[in-house]
């Protein structure tokens, strides 16, 4: 049995920026990058043409925003301002630790995180409860260019593991996106339905986690 788990929402939770603009832009000022008066306005306006369904990292959007209102950044700012404005508190959920574990006692164990900012993902884990060590591969949207529920995310976090994409059975908390595992032939699991302490009880009984 393989099973993947998405991150945010589902295994943890951590606080974001109440205004992302605001948060990103005081990173940039903070390193000496000027912030335009229009900034609020360019930092919500697309800057990147992405195919349907592929992810612009936020870094990349953020030195486009600046572009567009004159402004010439050194070409590691943004990412430094990005990651320093997403540093986030972490909580892991109940049951996420012991879901994890037992998903590993069974087989190959990922997540698969829609996110748009780098090393987001990394810290969160490692603020987190869960024991990085019985996780097989860890997919972003980011590192992997593409945002759930595209097929071909599930599809890198199955070439992580080296299993077919449709023998993946993945929980996560958005039908919309997470959902997207059934496209591909796979189980989609919503925790919000189930639970994790339901979801680690069936797989140390060797069942299948889904269900009520």
């Amino acid at each position: 049995m393989t099973v993947t788990f998405d991150l945010f929402g589902t295994l943890v939770d951590a606080d974001r920026p109440d205004s992302p603009g605001a948060a990103v832009g005081a990173e940039l000022s903070a390193r000496g990058i000027p912030v335009p008066d229009d900034w609020p306005a360019a930092f919500r306006e697309p800057h990147v043409d992405a195919p349907e369904g592929a992810e612009v990292p936020l870094p990349a959007h953020v030195a486009a925003a600046l572009r567009s209102c004159g402004v010439d950044a050194p070409s590691n700012a943004a990412r430094r301002a990005v990651v320093a404005a997403y540093d986030p508190d972490v909580r892991t959920r109940s049951g996420a630790a012991a879901a994890v574990a037992a998903a590993a006692d069974r087989g190959a164990v990922g997540i698969l995180s829609n996110c748009s900012v780098p090393e987001l993902v990394a810290r969160a884990l490692i603020r987190s409860d869960i024991d990085r060590e019985t996780v097989d591969t860890i997919v972003t949207s980011v590192g992997c260019g593409w945002r759930k529920p595209h097929p071909k995310a599930f599809e890198a976090v199955a070439g992580g593991l080296g299993v077919e994409v449709n023998t993946l059975t993945h929980v996560g908390d958005d039908p919309a996106a997470d959902g997207g595992i059934t496209g591909v032939g796979g189980t989609f699991v919503d925790v919000d339905e189930v639970g994790l302490e339901a979801i680690a009880a069936r797989l140390r009984a060797g069942t299948p986690p889904g269900g009520k």
